[in-house]
């Protein structure tokens, strides 16, 4: 017996989902991120603070002594989620994106470090108490793809250049 046509639930990527998609990285404070832990492979998650570079390139914060840290500098695979429910209905009616890459880990001798120092503090004042720490660095996430659920229904993958900021 044949099987019936199966119909493919993600949707072609329009503007309307890239700009979507864009927004919730953009406005974003803070993500889940998920990592492989590197003495047992198991899935690590954990809440990290978020800035977006220019390009569109999501940028963390992170201490050394912190486990995915400590992950990342053995595997750079991770995945970060973006969205927060709304403060009515089902959490998982409200859009989100889980943007998938490699993190890499940037020099303090870098000559951008100035500049991404002062606007990781725009966006994240309180950072001021610990941002020159010898531990913490900053990491930039190279996007490879991202899953977008953007409501029920509303499935889209998109590709490292759907998330690019709109020129």
């Amino acid at each position: 017996m044949a099987e019936p046509d199966k119909i493919n639930p993600i949707r072609q990527t329009d503007d309307a989902a890239r700009a979507l998609a864009r927004r919730l990285i953009e406005d974003a404070r803070f993500a889940a991120i998920a990592v492989l832990e590197p003495e047992t492979g198991m899935p690590l998650a954990s809440r990290v603070a978020v800035a977006v570079e220019r390009d569109g390139s999501p940028c963390l914060l992170i201490s050394d002594l912190s486990g995915h840290s400590k992950a990342l500098a053995r595997d750079g695979r991770a995945s970060l989620l973006f969205g927060e429910p709304g403060p009515k209905g089902d959490p998982l009616t409200h859009p989100r994106i889980t943007v998938i890459g490699r993190l890499g880990k940037l020099d303090r001798s870098d000559p951008g470090h100035a500049a991404r120092r002062d606007f990781w503090l725009e966006k994240h004042p309180k950072a001021r108490l610990y941002i020159d720490f010898g531990d913490f660095h900053f990491w930039r996430l190279e996007i490879e793809r991202a899953n977008l659920n953007g409501g029920f229904g509303k499935a889209y993958a998109l590709s490292a250049a759907d998330l690019r900021p709109a020129k």
